[in-house]
């Protein structure tokens, strides 16, 4: 037989690598939180892997269900929104589909903003549909067509603030008591507000401390953390935030089941940005207003759409909720134009292609300012009765001069879509 291995004889250098003893000390503190990158997390023994538990972040048990950054960011994101509870997952769109497949199940109905963030409606055509879930599309600014079209069936409603290209502002309370009317949850996409122009679990401003809620209140959260909360154009991230624990629990053993995570070094990028929220969508907003302004005065803008500006669709709402009267207002920096009808979509995609500054470009919250044109009516179920003829072009706001946005806003609009 072979002699058993000596008890002193040292470790290979690969082993001793692997397994060596050290520990950094403790105690360590700095401005950035740390980043821990796991799948494997190490149990002391059998009993305390038996005894761990992931579901309420009192351990931790494997890298998918959680890390001290992941940890950290969900907190950090759920005292932005006034939330208590928050999973993460890949992108925006992911957040969309969690909240779907953890509350819907077949025979069920969702009712979605006819004015919706596109893959949504998508989302609900196509795999939903092919689950046995059924969808109607309502009018976002009619509370009216939202009861009559919620039926025995209906379990989920969407809200937006404002829609995604539109930028129909809604009477979001109204629209919220018409749903805890009918009981169905009602869930918001809240990435234009992204816990800043408004609370969505304090509608009413009602709450009772900092980020309490209040009499009124959405029942999930969606935010697409890819926008203001990444701010650099370079992430892709989503979170859904509940008050509710047990809805909470039904969403979080989805996002389980599901397998859905982020990964550390993303959610690194996202809590450092976190800091500068404020300042950053505060600058976004006041580029905006003026870039929507200077296009007020344009011959070629046959419709301004940015829920701050008067005239704007719902813009009565946007300031009873995120105003309130006091002129401080906040309004992101996103808005879209309408470019008058006497201008063919060649000629518009010519202005767009013309400008310098503006890159064409999805998405919007990041440095650097985007136009996108948009074919409206394949969007819609119909023409909307209170969007005028002619081509839509959104823009987001990046962090640029205010005045060499307009710049290169005239020049594009002189070589392109001149007033004969």
């Amino acid at each position: 037989m072979p002699d058993e291995p000596q008890k002193t004889l040292s470790p290979h250098l690969t082993t001793g690598l692997i397994h060596h003893p050290y520990l950094a000390p403790g105690g360590f503190e700095a401005p950035q939180p740390g980043v821990f990158k796991a799948s494997t997390v190490y149990f002391p023994s059998v009993a305390a892997m038996r005894q761990r538990e992931w579901k309420d972040k009192s351990s931790y048990t494997y890298g998918l269900h959680g890390t001290p950054t992941t940890y950290v960011l969900e907190e950090r994101l759920c005292a932005l929104e006034g939330g208590l509870q928050c999973v993460l997952v890949p992108s925006g769109l992911a957040a969309l589909a969690l909240v779907a497949l953890s509350v819907l199940t077949t025979g069920d109905e969702v009712l979605i903003p006819d004015n919706a963030y596109g893959p949504n409606k998508a989302l609900a055509q196509g795999e939903l549909h092919h689950f046995g879930i059924s969808h109607r599309f309502y009018d976002p600014l009619d509370p009216e067509d939202l009861s009559r079209q919620i039926s025995p069936k209906t379990r989920l409603v969407w809200l937006e603030a404002p829609g995604s290209v539109s930028m129909e502002f809604p009477d979001l309370p109204e629209m919220v008591r018409r749903c805890r009317e009918r009981g169905v949850w009602c869930a918001l996409d809240n990435t234009w507000g992204a816990g800043l122009a408004f609370k969505a679990f304090d509608l009413l401003g009602d709450g009772h401390g900092a980020g309490g809620e209040g009499s009124l209140s959405v029942d999930i959260s969606a935010h697409a953390l890819t926008k203001y909360p990444s701010g650099g154009g370079d992430v892709l991230m989503g979170s859904v935030i509940t008050r509710d624990a047990a809805l909470h629990l039904k969403i979080k053993l989805c996002h389980m089941r599901l397998g859905l995570g982020v990964a550390a070094n993303d959610a690194e990028t996202v809590l450092r940005s976190l800091p500068s929220i404020d300042l950053r969508y505060k600058a976004h907003d006041q580029t905006a207003r003026a870039l929507a302004a200077w296009w007020q005065d344009q011959p070629q803008c046959a419709q301004l759409m940015h829920p701050a500006f008067e005239g704007s669709p719902g813009h009565a709402h946007w300031q009873a909720l995120c105003d309130r009267n006091t002129g401080q207002g906040l309004a992101a920096g996103l808005f879209s134009v309408m470019i008058d009808a006497r201008f063919s979509q060649a000629q518009v995609d010519a202005f767009c292609d013309g400008l310098k500054l503006f890159k064409i470009g999805y998405s919007w919250g990041g440095p650097v300012s985007l136009v996108v044109p948009y074919d409206i009516a394949s969007m819609r179920s119909a023409w909307p009765s209170h969007l005028r003829p002619g081509t839509l072009v959104r823009f987001s706001t990046g962090l640029e001069s205010a005045r060499d946005l307009i710049l290169d806003l005239h020049q594009a609009v002189q070589a392109h879509l001149p007033i004969a």
